[in-house]
């Protein structure tokens, strides 16, 4: 059994492993998922190490909850790993429910018969909370994250659901955690301005950040990060392929960035990306994996798969060694900034595990 590094989630309790595997591709995301596969990718990745998960009552609309725990309770490994799921979205029966219009709704394949409505409520969360508990069949969950909260998610309509978060939600989230029921508070987002804003009125121990630093996202690094690290914020990086073209490459046949076709400029950059990569003989997944992991205000990465052969790819992008020649030459080629903190030899996947 490989172990891998762990680090803190900002001033909790809580540590987490260089990887956590993030369920999305295993609730239905374009393909169907059934329990013997979910089964077999989640013990191949305790097999290998990891010992985080994340989900949400989104994924596949209850289904990976109810997966998750049931695996959990038949391998008996609670007790090892650490879980982290979302609060801010109700499932209500498709008959009396209509779905949320978020820009990030999903057509899940199979999924169970439910719509989701936002709630970011005390009421909301709590009941949000209880029903993942009852899905998950835990007394307990070790993160809790608000979900989608944002400009970003809801546009004109964040107004409603951030005075909802404000006038009880927040409230909520601390009697969660001063109670026990969970150890850390976070919020899972698609924008940096959200978790200021949520931390200027709560603290926050991490937050769960997709797709906003990678190979080709640096605008974290200026000020996000900063007040990350001196807020104690510890950063979940997520998202870090950019819904596929950091992993794919351009040779793919779907070339997705941030979930829509990748635009020319994009995909300019991910060519002279692939340039030094195959200079240097780096492939662009380890690349991408290794740029996010080795900021500071990063503790872990949440890397979606959805069979064992993916688990197994992204713990080997974690450790592939990477010479330093390979991030200068980017540097120098401005295709990452200068200031980037970067660990060329760091091997997060093969380290005896510590804490940080």
């Amino acid at each position: 059994m490989r172990n891998l590094e762990t680090r803190a989630l900002g001033k909790s309790s809580v540590n987490v492993t260089a990887i956590g595997l993030g369920t999305v591709p295993l609730a239905g995301f374009g393909v169907g998922v059934d329990y013997a596969q979910f089964e077999s990718t989640l013990l191949s990745a305790y097999q290998q190490g990891i010992r985080y998960f994340d989900c949400a009552p989104m994924y596949g609309l209850g289904k990976v909850e109810h997966f998750l725990g049931h695996f959990l309770r038949t391998h008996g490994i609670r007790s090892n790993v650490v879980v982290s799921t979302k609060v801010g979205r109700l499932l209500k029966p498709v008959s009396r429910a209509t779905k949320g219009d978020v820009i990030f709704g999903i057509d899940w394949i199979d999924a169970l018969p439910f719509a989701e409505e936002f709630d970011y409520s005390y009421d909301g969360i709590m009941r949000s909370f209880e029903d993942s508990q009852q899905r998950l069949g835990l007394d307990f969950i070790d993160v809790i994250l608000v979900h989608d909260i944002g400009r970003l998610a809801h546009g004109e309509k964040n107004a409603i659901y951030w005075k909802q978060l404000t006038s009880g939600g927040l409230r909520a989230l601390d009697e969660l955690r001063r109670s026990g029921c969970t150890k850390a508070i976070g919020i899972g987002v698609n924008e940096t301005a959200a978790v200021l804003e949520m931390a200027d009125e709560f603290d926050l121990d991490c937050c769960l950040l997709a797709g906003r630093y990678t190979l080709l996202n640096h605008e974290p690094l200026t000020h996000f990060f900063p007040e990350c690290i001196r807020r104690k914020i510890s950063v979940i990086g997520a998202g870090v392929f950019n819904s596929g073209i950091l992993g794919a490459g351009t040779r793919a046949v779907i070339r997705s960035y941030d979930y829509q076709a990748a635009p020319d400029d994009i995909l300019s950059r991910v060519r002279s990306l692939e340039e030094v990569c195959a200079k240097h003989n780096v492939a662009l997944p380890q690349a991408a994996v290794q740029f996010v992991y080795s900021h500071p205000a990063v503790s872990s990465l949440a890397l979606g798969a959805k069979n064992v052969g993916e688990v197994t790819q992204n713990i080997a992008a974690l450790s592939a060694p990477i010479p330093a020649s390979f991030w200068d030459e980017l540097k120098e080629r401005r295709l990452i900034p200068e200031e980037v903190p970067l660990l060329p030899s760091r091997n997060a996947a093969s380290e005896v595990a510590r804490t940080t």
